[in-house]
């Protein structure tokens, strides 16, 4: 990693893990702790956290995604897939999660210079030190073709396994990642594909959705011919953070934090019912 990352793994960070929490683990939460740790760190001085997260069978919709012209269409038919759908607060489009997709959140204090880029690449040199050993080239361009395209898409060999979004409230950062880490890239990609197709039944969206192409799409055991886990690809992330100098430790949440975490998770729960019954 160059000096300028050093820096920020250069410090006290706090580990969470939520990836073993089970199916009962509705993203909803996921988003609101994110929330909790931006406002606890911007404002009341506390740790960078890194934050390890699973759900299961589950698709996060962005924020445009829920204005399609038949969205009740694509809802029905991702609820059939057996999928719980629920809308980010985050930037992005809808992307997949279960058991195979291991996401990360670093969050760390909104300094002055800290532009939503350099977020990006705070993460985007992590993901490559952590793969380094595969002599690999990991790229960062948008992936067209891909679900929730954009420049920050990581990819081998042309074809997307990771995509990054960032959340930045209260002077907090949270820069979150979804590493698609085994299973089926293609099919992941096929399901939100149909999701698309049926959403949109013909008529003229309010926004440019993107034209999913199934095979552009893989994960890091498909690419790099390595059976993987998400316990793996985790424990890659924290002796990765430990060897560039992290001081990683862990903690529950306060009482305070607590409190904050209902106060986030009730504003999610109310943002998502005015679309999806939950």
């Amino acid at each position: 990693m160059n000096e300028r990352f050093d820096q920020y793994l250069q410090q006290p960070w706090r580990f969470i893990d939520h990836t073993t929490l089970g199916p009962l683990f509705n993203a909803l939460e996921s988003f609101a702790y994110d929330d909790t740790f931006c406002t606890m760190i911007g404002q009341e001085n506390g740790s960078a956290t890194l934050r390890a997260w699973v759900h299961h069978h589950t698709v996060v919709l962005g924020i445009q995604d829920s204005r399609l012209p038949d969205i009740d269409e694509g809802l029905r038919y991702l609820q059939s897939q057996g999928q719980q759908v629920i809308i980010r607060n985050s930037g992005g489009l809808a992307v997949v999660l279960d058991e195979d997709v291991l996401n990360l959140s670093l969050i760390v204090k909104e300094k002055k210079g800290f532009t939503i880029d350099e977020g990006y690449e705070l993460m985007y040199n992590l993901i490559k030190q952590m793969f380094s050993s595969f002599n690999q080239q990991i790229e960062a361009r948008e992936i067209v073709g891909s679900y929730c395209p954009g420049s920050y898409d990581l990819s081998i060999g042309g074809k997307k396994f990771a995509g990054i979004s960032q959340r930045r409230m209260r002077g907090g950062v949270a820069v979150q990642i979804y590493l698609c880490v085994r299973g089926s890239g293609a099919k992941r990609a096929e399901m939100i594909r149909r999701f698309y197709e049926l959403s949109v039944n013909g008529k003229e969206p309010k926004f440019a959705y993107p034209q999913i192409v199934p095979e552009t799409m893989a994960s890091l055991s498909e690419l790099l011919q390595q059976p993987l886990t998400v316990q793996d690809v985790m424990a890659c992330a924290l002796s990765t953070m430990k060897m560039a100098g992290a001081d990683l430790h862990t903690a529950p949440l306060s009482e305070h934090e607590q409190g904050l975490f209902l106060q986030h998770i009730e504003r999610m729960k109310s943002r998502n019912e005015k679309i999806i019954t939950m």
